[in-house]
């Protein structure tokens, strides 16, 4: 299970580290190790975003190779893992030999756990890291990441690391950083597919979205306090509810999709739960709560 993670704290050490990658993530990254004292070598593909980074002391890099070659810590923020492999790609292992490589790309477990593989040929150790913040929430107390892979690598750097906010170690394996952050961002996303599509249905009788948002927020925040008992009934394989049973959820969803169609919105985004809810009523399942729809989504 991953562990509490350590609260950040201004980092006194003076290690140096290189960012790689400098988009609005990237460089509130490379912002943050200034701001506690490292010295910071920034690259980036269009080197014209290291401006605004040199002018608060970091040097920058004309190439990945230098750039990496200028710290024994290298953080990556690209766009995806694709862009990671091809910067590894024009890297050999006399430039990377020794370094420590902490990709907070974006991506998933298996291209974390190839990356792990094809970074330790190249003489390198891998963490693969989860960024559980938005740019302006890097190196504040809200602010954590979730690393994986080269535990080693992660207990001699978690000082420097700890300048981007709070550090939470999942696991040696190097895909269990993704996993989670991919976890917490489909619940995020889940919220926000629920959130437009109510201010789409409302906004048709003229209703004004930031008016309704003052209903929406505190009804969301409420049924949030479900989630740690449909976690509960999941692990426990207990998926009988006093609360709303499938089969209820099933005959009252048509209304939902009919509505949305009447009031000239569409159904795109809330279709499939209709099916999933007839899947799991037809598997025999209409007694139990929404906690078993989590095991039908599960392909064996």
């Amino acid at each position: 299970m991953p562990q509490t993670p350590h609260a950040p704290a201004p980092s006194l050490s003076s290690s140096p580290v290189s960012v790689l990658g400098l988009g609005m993530m990237g460089a509130a990254l490379a912002a943050a190790f200034l701001n506690t004292g490292h010295p910071v070598t920034v690259w980036n593909r269009s080197a014209s975003k290291t401006g605004p980074l040199v002018a608060q002391g970091a040097l920058p890099a004309a190439t990945a190779a230098e750039a990496m070659a200028a710290s024994p810590l290298v953080v990556l923020c690209l766009l995806t893992n694709d862009n990671v492999n091809e910067l590894l790609a024009g890297l050999s292992e006399k430039q990377l030999a020794g370094r420590t490589l902490v990709n907070l790309t974006n991506g998933t477990p298996a291209q974390a756990r190839a990356l792990a593989a094809r970074a330790e040929k190249l003489g390198a150790r891998y963490l693969d890291g989860g960024i559980m913040a938005v740019p302006q929430m890097i190196g504040g107390p809200a602010a954590y990441v979730f690393y994986s892979g080269d535990e080693q690598a992660y207990e001699t750097h978690r000082p420097t690391l700890a300048a981007l906010g709070g550090t939470k170690w999942t696991g040696s394996d190097p895909g269990l950083a993704a996993l989670n952050d991919l976890g917490l961002l489909t619940g995020m996303y889940g919220m926000f597919i629920g959130v437009v599509q109510a201010l789409a249905l409302v906004r048709t009788e003229n209703i004004k979205a930031e008016e309704y948002a003052e209903l929406l927020v505190p009804w969301i925040t409420a049924m949030l306090g479900l989630v740690p008992e449909i976690a509960r009934d999941l692990d426990s394989g207990q998926h009988l509810t006093d609360v709303s049973s499938l089969a209820v959820n099933q005959a009252a969803f048509p209304n939902f999709l009919t509505a949305f169609k009447e009031q000239g919105v569409s159904v795109e985004l809330f279709e499939p739960f209709q099916a999933l809810l007839d899947r799991s009523v037809e598997a025999g399942h209409a007694a139990d709560g929404l906690s078993r729809l989590a095991e039908m989504l599960t392909v064996r």
